[in-house]
C-alpha cells in the first residue's frame, strides 16, 4: 500500500498564500508541482504521481501564489494546474509559467472540461478531466517523458560540489493580478499602500493599482516584515513611502504616502510614530 502524507487540515486565514510542501524525492525521475486549492484533490493527485514510476519528486501548491514563490527557488519538469483556483484563474496562471526563464510543461488536471481549447494555445502538453486515474494521468506522464526525459542515475554519482546560493529577498515576493485577459506579477517592494475593498484588497503601486481576491488581516500579517504595516482597518502602508504623520484634529491622524493622505487610527497612530522613528527624520512626524 502507498503511504502518502496527508496535508495537515487547518483553517487558512482569508486566502493567505500557505507554503508549498514537498514529498520525499527519488533518485531520478520528473519533477512534478501540482497546484491546485481543493486538499483532497491536492492529496489525491500528489500521491497518483508519487506512485508513478516516471515521477521522481512532488510538490504541492494550494494557490497560484505560492506555487510562483516556490518556483522562484526551484525549478520543476511538469506543472498540473487546476484550471480554476481560488486567487488568479488556473490558465492565466499557466501564462505566467511559460514566462520563466526555465518553465515547467503544463499539464491541467481540472473539474472544468470546457477550457481544453485555450489550455492548448498556449502549448500544454494535455488536458485532464478529474477525477483522474492511473490511466489518464499515465498517458500525459508518457507525453511529459518524452518531451521532457527524466535523467538516468548512475551507478556511483559523484558528491555534487557545494554551492552558496543567495536567500531570495522577502520583498521580492511576486503577486500575480489579471489584467483582462492577461496576468502582470507585481512586485510586493513596488506597493505603496494596500486599501481593503469589500472581499478584495487593491495594490497601488507607481503604475496603477491593482484588485486582488485577499482578506487585509491576513496580508496585515503576513506582510508586516516586508514593512507593510496597518493603519487603519482599511489600510496598510509601506514605511519608506510615508513622508509625514500629522493630527489633523482631536484624535483624527492621516499619514501622507507618496503624495496621497490616507486616514490613521488613533490605536495605530502612535505604533506608526515608532515605526518611524528610526526611519524619518525628526520634521516628518508633526
Amino acid at each position: 500500500m502507498l503511504e502518502t502524507t496527508r496535508p495537515r487540515a487547518a483553517t487558512e486565514p482569508a486566502r493567505t498564500t500557505p507554503p508549498a510542501r514537498t514529498a520525499a524525492p527519488r533518485a531520478t525521475g520528473l519533477r512534478c508541482l501540482v497546484i491546485d486549492d481543493r486538499p483532497a484533490d491536492l492529496a489525491t493527485l500528489a500521491a497518483l504521481l508519487h506512485a508513478h514510476p516516471a515521477v521522481g519528486h512532488v510538490a504541492t501548491a494550494p494557490t497560484a501564489r505560492a506555487a510562483l514563490q516556490t518556483l522562484r527557488t526551484d525549478r520543476f519538469d511538469v506543472a498540473f494546474v487546476e484550471t480554476a483556483l481560488g486567487d488568479l484563474d488556473g490558465v492565466a496562471l499557466a501564462w505566467a509559467l511559460k514566462r520563466l526563464a526555465d518553465p515547467p510543461e503544463i499539464i491541467f488536471v481540472t473539474h472544468s472540461p470546457d477550457r481544453a481549447a485555450e489550455a492548448f494555445d498556449l502549448g500544454a502538453l494535455d488536458y485532464v478531466t478529474k477525477p483522474s486515474c492511473h490511466k489518464r494521468l499515465g498517458e500525459a506522464l508518457r507525453r511529459a517523458v518524452r518531451v521532457r526525459p527524466a535523467p538516468v542515475a548512475e551507478k556511483a554519482p559523484p558528491k555534487p560540489p557545494v554551492v552558496t546560493r543567495a536567500a531570495p529577498d522577502p520583498h521580492e515576493e511576486v503577486i500575480p493580478v489579471s489584467l483582462g485577459g492577461s496576468t502582470k506579477l507585481v512586485r510586493r517592494s513596488a506597493i505603496r499602500w494596500v486599501q481593503a475593498q469589500g472581499d478584495y484588497v487593491r495594490l497601488h503601486t507607481a503604475e496603477g493599482s491593482y484588485l486582488i481576491r485577499a482578506g487585509m488581516a491576513a496580508l496585515a500579517d503576513s506582510w508586516r516584515p516586508a514593512g507593510l504595516v496597518r493603519i487603519h482597518r482599511s489600510y496598510l502602508v509601506q514605511l519608506r513611502y510615508v513622508t509625514a504623520v500629522r493630527e489633523e484634529g482631536p484624535g483624527q491622524f492621516v499619514v501622507d504616502v507618496a503624495g496621497r493622505q490616507l486616514p490613521v487610527s488613533r490605536r495605530q497612530a502612535t505604533k506608526l510614530r515608532g515605526w518611524l522613528l528610526d526611519k524619518a527624520p525628526a520634521n516628518r512626524l508633526h
